[in-house]
């Protein structure tokens, strides 16, 4: 079981976007977790995640978490992604890194 986190500035947009993922999961049969979270929300979090997801308009703190996340990786959604939900490719995306760790 993979552990997604997708975090944004307030967590409201990525919960729309943990039902795309999560629906698309099922679609695919992989067995993952995924939960949005707020930034502030990170530290209590964080242990728990296999790789994380920021939303494109936190991307200014991309450096910072890879810092606190050291061994995780940290990414940024793409903004066309976000932007139209597409739940599936993102989930792809995040197996696809996963894999290569």
């Amino acid at each position: 079981m993979k552990n997604i986190l997708l975090m944004c500035s307030a967590g409201m947009s990525t919960s729309i976007m943990v039902k795309k993922m999560t629906e698309a999961a099922q679609k695919l049969q992989s067995e993952v977790t995924i939960k949005a979270i707020p930034e502030q929300a990170l530290g209590e979090n964080m242990a728990a995640a296999d790789i994380i997801l920021l939303g494109p308009q936190i991307r200014f703190l991309l450096d910072k978490v890879q810092a606190v996340a050291r061994d995780i990786p940290v990414r940024v959604i793409d903004t066309m992604d976000y932007g139209t939900m597409n739940g599936e490719k993102i989930l792809l995306q995040a197996l696809a890194i996963l894999e290569e760790k």
